[in-house]
């Protein structure tokens, strides 16, 4: 016989409506309600236990909540429902739950479902196979692997907890996150549907179309890009590296910030930098580097450190099909145009207390641009060059390298060469200009041109004593290393000079005008550009 149960009017004998066992005060008129079925058979186990079999477009109701399934059981002593196939609870049409399998505990309001289990508040989709669902505090659990859909962002884990009211779901174990621009993997993650904010609190491994980042403890917001990382956190793509304490990106703006211990490794440009504050523009592939910068160019195990207020590299746009270029045989300042495929030139500036520090050669200066165009220091206000002991001084020097090892350098205005000879003698050749050439790594010869140029020179005999001092001028001097010292001094045009006897040299004579030994400004190790 087909029965059909109407709502309102309650199955089983009067005054057999239950107070739910072991609910809170605000509970206690909770009862399960039986609206539709098909059929029904009632079972009296004893006289405080009914069991109700309802089957057939089953729906059953508990306060604002409706289940609906294919066949139930109630057990109207304990309130305990088991449901079967095409289960479906709606609560109040906020939260929607499916599965094939449901036991529900009406007295603590748990419902444990399992097989082909999907849970849903139209923000967010879970799918599992078997969930436990804490209907009071809208909380689901599941401990044996599931998924939640958001949008296009699919995330599994193999356990995970499901906070309806919040829209949070924290995962553990095997966490996988899959977006259309972003691929994450880590073992414990909270991510909101709503928001879209993924928080990791362990180690974490993302990958994006922009490069990887490995992480342990930080915010992702994937609907707006913006991130803060914690931890040490390490970027990477196929030319950078990048690690520092916290690290910020902004997705639209293509900023990345670095704090505390940061890191930039540009392996193209063989380039490292160091520094507690770095800013990355990725779109237009330039950094800006203070707060105690270091800048490490290295190539074939040699290393030149370069420290200032502030660093800064960015790219110079050039014709796409020319660029121009020195070429080996040209002279000094020569230019000429060659095919090339890059279209861009990265450039380095260096603004205040620059300070320069290689095994063959050290500097400081003001300020300082490098390009990597024709691998020129060019060195500005107050720029003083060492070379063993031999300093190099003027208004502007430009220091020429090829491998990142010093090939030739300029002077401009005000040049001075001083190669300390001992505690008292200083070889001096000063001019307008100054033209110097390396080889391996130590100065081999200069040219000195000026209005005059001057030089003072202590000769030296055959068993390497003094003979005097020789102070003189002329258009041009030539000036020639042996050994790291300076070994001769050759004038053309109007030479003037004068040789005093080492014991007769007047104290006015022995130093050119502008002389200035500055070897308290010199970095002496490496380690001193880090202080």
């Amino acid at each position: 016989m087909v029965l059909l149960l109407i709502a309102g009017i309650p199955m089983q004998k009067a005054g057999a409506q239950q107070i739910i066992n072991g609910a809170p005060a605000v509970d206690t008129l909770r009862t399960i309600e039986i609206v539709q079925g098909l059929r029904l058979r009632q079972n009296q186990i004893d006289s405080a236990t009914l069991i109700e079999t309802i089957a057939g477009s089953v729906i059953l109701k508990e306060g604002k909540t409706t289940f609906t399934c294919d066949s139930a059981v109630v057990n109207r002593r304990t309130n305990i429902v088991e449901a079967f196939g095409n289960v479906h609870i709606n609560e109040n049409d906020s939260i929607n739950t499916y599965a094939q399998y449901l036991k529900y505990v009406g007295a603590d309001r748990m419902a444990y479902l399992k097989k082909k289990v999907l849970m849903t508040d139209k923000k967010g989709t879970l799918y599992t196979e078997d969930l436990e669902y804490d209907m009071r505090s809208h909380i689901g659990r599941y401990k044996s692997g599931g998924r939640i859909v958001n949008a296009s962002t699919v995330l599994r884990s193999t356990e995970g907890e499901y906070f309806a009211d919040t829209k949070d779901v924290f995962f553990r174990k095997k966490v996988h996150l899959v977006d259309p621009k972003y691929d994450i993997t880590t073992d414990s993650l909270r991510y909101n549907t709503q928001t879209q904010v993924a928080n990791f609190i362990t180690a974490t491994h993302i990958i994006s179309k922009d490069g990887i980042i490995d992480t342990k403890n930080g915010t992702y917001n994937l609907k707006t890009g913006e991130a803060i990382f914690f931890d040490k956190t390490s970027f990477k793509d196929s030319t950078h590296f990048l690690s520092a304490n916290k690290m910020a990106y902004d997705e639209k703006t293509g900023i990345l910030q670095m704090e505390g211990v940061a890191k930039l490794v540009d392996s193209a440009n063989k380039v490292t930098t160091l520094a507690n504050n770095i800013f990355l523009n990725k779109k237009d592939n330039s950094f800006l580097a203070y707060n105690k910068p270091v800048m490490i160019f290295y190539e074939n195990n040699d290393s030149t450190y370069i420290a200032a207020d502030t660093l800064f590299s960015g790219l110079r746009k050039t014709d796409s099909l020319q660029r121009r270029a020195f070429t080996k045989k040209q002279k000094i300042d020569t230019v000429t145009r060659v095919n090339a495929t890059d279209t861009a030139i990265r450039y380095f500036l260096a603004f205040h207390h620059v300070r320069i520090f290689n095994d063959s050669l050290q500097s400081v200066a003001d300020s300082l641009y490098y390009s990597t165009e024709d691998s020129v220091f060019r060195l500005f206000n107050d720029p003083v060059v060492w070379n063993d002991k031999t300093q190099v001084t003027g208004d502007t020097i430009y220091l020429f390298t090829k491998n990142k090892k010093p090939e030739r350098v300029s002077v401009f205005n005000n040049g001075m060469i001083i190669n300390r000879a001992n505690a008292e003698m200083y070889n001096q050749v000063g001019g307008r200009t100054i033209n110097g050439y390396f080889k391996n790594g130590d100065l081999d010869y200069m040219r000195v041109k000026g209005s005059p140029a001057e030089s003072v020179f202590y000769p030296q005999a055959e068993d390497s004593s003094y003979t005097g001092m020789n102070r003189s001028s002329g258009d041009v001097i030539d000036v020639y290393f042996v050994n790291k010292e300076l070994n001769k001094v050759k004038f053309v045009n109007d030479v003037n000079g004068t040789l005093f006897p080492i014991r007769q040299i007047p104290d006015d004579k022995k130093s050119l005008r502008g002389f200035s030994w500055q070897d308290k400004r010199r970095p002496k190790t490496h380690l001193e550009l880090f202080e």
